[in-house]
C-alpha cells in the first residue's frame, strides 16, 4: 500500500517534467518562427533602403545637370496698373459726374482703353435693363 501514493507522485512528476518539456519545444520553435519573421522584415528594410538611394542618386544627377545650365534671367516687365474692384468703382462715380474717359485715365493711373472698355460695357448693362 505504501506503493501506490509513491506511484501517483511519480506519475505527477512525470506528467510535470513532459508538460515542462512541451513548453520548451514550443517556445523553441516560437523564437525559430520569431527569428525569421524579423530577418523577412530587416531584408525588406534594405531592399528600400536600396530602391531609395537609387532613387536619390538619380536625383542627384539631375540636380548636378541643372545646377550646370546656365541661368535664364528673365527681365521682369512692370506690371501695367490695371482696373481694380475700387478704381472701377471710382471711374463710374467720375463717369457720372460727367467726366471724360481720357480724365478718368490719367487721374486713376491706367491706360484709356481700359477706361473706355468699361465704359462701354456698363453702357450695354444698362441698356439691357
Amino acid at each position: 500500500m505504501n506503493v501506490i501514493p509513491f506511484a501517483l507522485l511519480a506519475g505527477f512528476a512525470l506528467a510535470a517534467v513532459a508538460a515542462s518539456l512541451f513548453a520548451i519545444f514550443r517556445a523553441h520553435i516560437l523564437v525559430h518562427v520569431t527569428e525569421r519573421r524579423a530577418q523577412a522584415g530587416v531584408e525588406e528594410s534594405e531592399a528600400a533602403i536600396r530602391t531609395l538611394r537609387v532613387a536619390l542618386d538619380g536625383l542627384s544627377e539631375e540636380l548636378q545637370e541643372v545646377r550646370q545650365q546656365p541661368q535664364v534671367v528673365m527681365a521682369s516687365a512692370t506690371p501695367k496698373p490695371g482696373l481694380n474692384l475700387s478704381k472701377r468703382s471710382q471711374a463710374l462715380r467720375m463717369h457720372r459726374r460727367g467726366d471724360t474717359a481720357q480724365v478718368i485715365a490719367t487721374s486713376l493711373q491706367v491706360p484709356q482703353q481700359e477706361v473706355d472698355l468699361l465704359l462701354k460695357v456698363h453702357r450695354i448693362l444698362i441698356s439691357n435693363l
